[in-house]
């Protein structure tokens, strides 16, 4: 395996809950209330539909898409969601320092060091906003049938501390079952002082909406024979997973820059309403690193 290289999880398309517009020659980023899946594949007018978006909405009988049925890869949470907080070069885009809220390796002129991370709100490096916690959600949507996964990226902390919560109750709910439990997104709202009392979104996790939380239990149960009984080793699955992620000091590659920095850098005027949600850059130390340095065991 190429060292330095992270190995994630194969994606074919993209949730948001925003999008980018182009207003006076600059692409701006502008918050909605919908989610929307689009294929990994641009034009002029900004990203291409995916097929499932037109379905789940005929499925739904909606306009506006506000719950999409999913499943996890994996039974560890925290292999589901990343999460680190991120800084990156304005200019060229490059990623310079990324930390978990105890360490952080952050790019000097010495080269690559490993320093400590006081997290986003407190650090004399990132101050005024440069460092943010980032997060990328990986599901399978509408019970697809192979590896193939969406992604889901964020830089808000409502968001990033709801679906860990959630994952991390499921799974314990279930002894295990998490990547065997029919869940679902659902996209909610609240407002805050920091919001001027105007609607946040953030993206939720829940049992599926025709569902008991026992009735989902009992179908992951199910679900579990009968993949053992076909010889699928979800074990073996979530230690190759693990050992990807550790293989590289950053998920980020070239082709993701452009997107991540007009999620992390909006123009000025625009600050609160980015294309996954307005921001809220609170510690989050109970995050762990996926830094292999730093967790050898993980």
């Amino acid at each position: 395996m190429i060292k330095g290289l992270a190995i994630t999880p194969p994606v074919i398309g993209r949730i948001s809950i925003g999008r980018v517009i182009e207003k006076n020659g600059q692409r701006l980023p502008s918050k909605d209330d919908q989610f929307t899946l689009t294929q990994q594949v641009q034009n002029k007018d900004g990203w291409i539909l995916h097929p499932l978006d037109e379905q789940l909405r005929k499925d739904q009988n909606t306009e506006k898409l506000r719950t999409i049925p999913v499943r996890m890869l994996f039974n560890d949470p925290e292999l589901n969601l990343r999460a680190e907080y991120s800084m990156f070069d304005r200019k060229s885009g490059r990623l310079v320092c990324v930390g978990n809220g105890t360490q952080c390796n952050r790019l000097t002129s010495e080269g690559m060091q490993e320093l400590e991370c006081p997290g986003s709100s407190h650090c004399e490096f990132g101050k005024g906003g440069l460092c943010k916690l980032y997060g990328r959600l990986t599901v399978q949507v509408n019970d697809e049938k192979d590896l193939n996964s969406f992604i889901f990226r964020t830089t808000g902390y409502n968001s990033i501390r709801v679906l860990l919560a959630r994952m991390m109750y499921y799974n314990a709910l279930s002894g295990g079952l998490l990547a065997y439990l029919p869940l679902q997104l659902r996209l909610r709202s609240k407002s805050t002082t920091m919001s001027h009392r105007t609607p946040i979104f953030y993206v939720d996790l829940e049992v599926a909406s025709d569902m008991t939380l026992e009735d989902a239990i009992a179908e992951a149960k199910a679900r579990k024979a009968q993949r053992d009984e076909l010889g699928l080793d979800q074990a073996a699955l979530e230690v190759a997973a693990k050992n990807g992620f550790a293989n590289g000091l950053a998920e980020i590659s070239d082709d993701d820059i452009p997107d991540i920095m007009e999620e992390f850098y909006p123009h000025p005027l625009q600050d609160e309403g980015t294309t996954v949600e307005a921001h809220n850059l609170q510690p989050v130390t109970a995050l762990k690193s996926r830094l292999k340095q730093h967790n050898p065991q993980h």
